[in-house]
């Protein structure tokens, strides 16, 4: 992010600051605006939430009058607001991608099917699309990368997600030419698969969070979306299903991951894992072959060897998010996307408790299954459905065990969704 602040201030300066389309306006998306009302040379010209109180809130909590924020589901008065200096609200979230003088929209919704209409709208629309929803990503971000380049746009995930963060210490290490042997994120809790809405109510309510999203994060379902992220833009793989997931301190992971013969837990190297008790941070692993490195490591304090560790011992999730729509709009250059070709890594679909035929399964946080993390190939050998296209309407066709995986064979899909339809073509055209 070298010298953005700069190139931020010369926009303010020049009076054509970014006009920024913000879609989700719960607790990310709220932080996400007040950040970008203290930057220079960007605006959060437009917030949509589907409960429009969220997103006037979202405006008013940095001390906006309300006088100053025109509330519409229509474009027209939309684009006339935003050309008298206003900020818009709304509830349709089709706005920020076809509104006159939108630069970039971010989605903040989290909802696989809802992002992949959001950065389709934008593309088409050829506007630059931020992905602060990384569940949608894993599913489809191979083909919406695609239609973005040849669009001429910038698909990218956000700078502040785990993903994004890690992917900060990998290109500066892979610069440095290190060999990097693992790379990964702190956890701050246990992995607990069989939690649901009901059992964290009480601890949401008191984080100020949705059941749903801490059901994500407790049950593991966030840590291996953001691991197959990180997975699919590295190319670094599992070491095994779900990762290894470790408990230790920051300077015991240079020790840790190692291969098996050499004391450590890795199988293979160029990996990809989580660590309980390390979080909200990230790392990389690396090495050298050559001893000057070797030695200039360990002069500059930074461990025995022969591992290493980089460590950011933080991620601000929404509050980095302009950052990446600046990148967008001014390098024309994403923080994090797929690399070419199709994936390497899958979230696939894990039964949460004893299901019967019959029972309608509910996706991301819910009651019936959780996320874990697979090699791509692997995944589809075994048919496994990708997390991201279960939704409420799908229909569990035979009886499933704890534990099992869902495969194709196992449910009966609703066809109808727009991610489904893209994840089609993108099997068909990439995968």
């Amino acid at each position: 992010m070298l010298n953005l602040n700069r190139k931020l201030r010369a926009l303010e300066e020049a009076g054509k600051p970014i006009k920024l389309g913000l879609v989700g306006a719960g607790q990310m998306g709220k932080g996400m605006v007040s950040q970008i009302m203290k930057m220079k040379g960007m605006i959060p010209a437009i917030v949509v939430d589907i409960n429009v109180d969220n997103a006037i809130e979202s405006y008013t909590l940095t001390g906006i009058a309300r006088d100053e924020i025109v509330v519409t589901d229509l474009l027209s008065e939309a684009n006339v607001a935003m050309e008298q200096g206003k900020y818009v609200a709304s509830a349709n979230a089709d706005i920020p991608a076809a509104a006159n003088l939108t630069d970039v929209v971010v989605d903040a919704t989290g909802v696989p099917d809802v992002g992949a209409k959001i950065a389709i709208d934008a593309i088409m629309n050829k506007k630059h699309v931020v992905m602060l929803n990384v569940e949608t990503d894993v599913v489809i971000g191979a083909y919406l990368k695609k239609m973005a380049d040849n669009a001429g746009v910038i698909y990218t995930g956000s700078a502040g997600d785990e993903p994004g963060a890690v992917m900060e210490l990998y290109d500066f290490a892979d610069g440095m030419g290190m060999d990097i042997v693992a790379i990964g994120k702190g956890k701050n809790n246990p992995v607990v698969a069989g939690c649901n809405p009901d059992t964290v109510r009480e601890q949401a309510i008191n984080s100020g969070v949705s059941p749903k999203m801490l059901t994500a994060f407790k049950d593991g379902t966030k840590t291996m979306v953001e691991m197959t992220a990180m997975a699919n833009a590295t190319g670094y793989l599992p070491d095994v299903r779900g990762g290894h997931g470790p408990s230790a301190v920051v300077n015991e992971l240079p020790g840790i991951f190692q291969l098996k013969e050499n004391g450590g837990i890795l199988s293979s190297t160029k990996i990809v894992d989580y660590v309980n008790g390390v979080a909200p941070g990230v790392f990389v692993i690396v090495t050298t072959d050559l001893p000057q490195i070797h030695h200039e490591m360990q002069y500059l304090s930074m461990g025995p060897g022969p591992n290493y560790v980089l460590f950011r011992p933080y991620h601000l999730t929404s509050l980095e998010t302009p950052l990446s729509a600046a990148r967008a709009v001014i390098y024309n250059e994403p923080t994090i996307v797929p690399l070419p070709g199709k994936p390497v890594a899958e979230t696939i679909t894990v039964v949460k408790k004893d299901l019967a035929a019959g029972d309608m399964l509910d996706g991301i946080g819910g009651f019936t299954v959780f996320g874990t993390f697979e090699e791509y190939e692997t995944a589809k050998a075994e048919r496994a459905v990708p997390l991201g296209l279960i939704t409420k309407n799908t229909k569990l066709l035979k009886p499933k065990k704890t534990g099992e995986i869902i495969t194709y064979d196992d449910i009966e899909l609703d066809k109808t969704t727009l991610i489904y339809k893209l994840r089609e073509l993108q099997e068909t055209l990439i995968g």
